[in-house]
């Protein structure tokens, strides 16, 4: 298997092409400034995947922006702090901040001279508006939760996304989803027979950060450590070093 053997890249978003734990704990430092705990990075993060995953199962119809108002809701009655809703608020909002990785916009201009390109994301599509603006990359296709209804690890995202290009002529074989989380989007992949592409983004962090524990791994086609490294690689695969 060879990553020339694709046309279609399938990516996951928040964790892959955007940093979304720097946006989480940007966005959580007013309630951890006013906690009286002492957490580590990890824990908060660790924290917040539990929460964020728990209310995707049990509120699979909430936009994304609302569905993290409810974690920090979640998270401030944990951590001992009292916050508004118009906070809560906020932070859902706060998703329109988070940083893209700096190597995502260059990685993705060279990609799409060479894939359809396309976003299967756990986010409601204005937040995704602005997050696409700083990856400087028109997708050919964009799935969201939010059109879905749905979030990911759920099978229906993914049932979506075969059964929306497959109308377009794309056979799954030639599709390679591409994505960092190996329980959001992984696991599923290897679920619905598709080659899959690891974004090891926290290849040198303990733990699974913003995402859950898996479990049991699931089975790796392609792994690189970050997007400008896969580019890199289909250059060298195509005499284009």
């Amino acid at each position: 298997m060879q990553l020339t053997d694709f046309d279609t890249l399938t990516f996951d978003v928040y964790g892959t092409l955007i940093d979304w734990e720097s946006g989480m704990v940007a966005g959580l430092q007013p309630l951890l400034e006013r906690t009286e705990l002492s957490l580590s990075r990890d824990q908060v993060l660790e924290a917040h995947a539990r929460h964020e995953s728990s209310q995707q199962r049990y509120t699979p119809h909430l936009q994304y922006r609302w569905l993290l108002a409810v974690v920090y809701k979640r998270l401030a009655e944990e951590w001992g702090v009292t916050v508004t809703h118009d906070e809560c608020l906020a932070y859902g909002d706060f998703v329109k901040q988070w940083p893209a990785f700096a190597d995502s916009a260059a990685a993705l201009g060279y990609l799409k001279q060479h894939y359809k390109l396309v976003v299967l994301s756990n986010v409601d599509n204005e937040s995704f508006a602005y997050s696409q603006r700083k990856l400087e990359v028109e997708f050919d296709a964009v799935y969201t939760a939010e059109d879905i209804g749905s979030y990911k690890p759920s099978p229906r995202n993914f049932d979506y996304l075969l059964e929306k290009l497959g109308q377009r002529g794309i056979d799954k074989t030639r599709i390679l989803h591409t994505a960092e989380s190996l329980f959001h989007d992984h696991q599923p992949a290897n679920r619905h027979g598709l080659a899959n592409c690891w974004i090891y983004r926290r290849h040198d962090q303990q733990g699974f950060g913003a995402t859950m524990d898996p479990g049991e791994m699931p089975r790796i086609d392609f792994r690189f450590d970050s997007m400008a490294a896969l580019a890199d690689a289909h250059r060298e695969l195509v005499g284009q070093a």
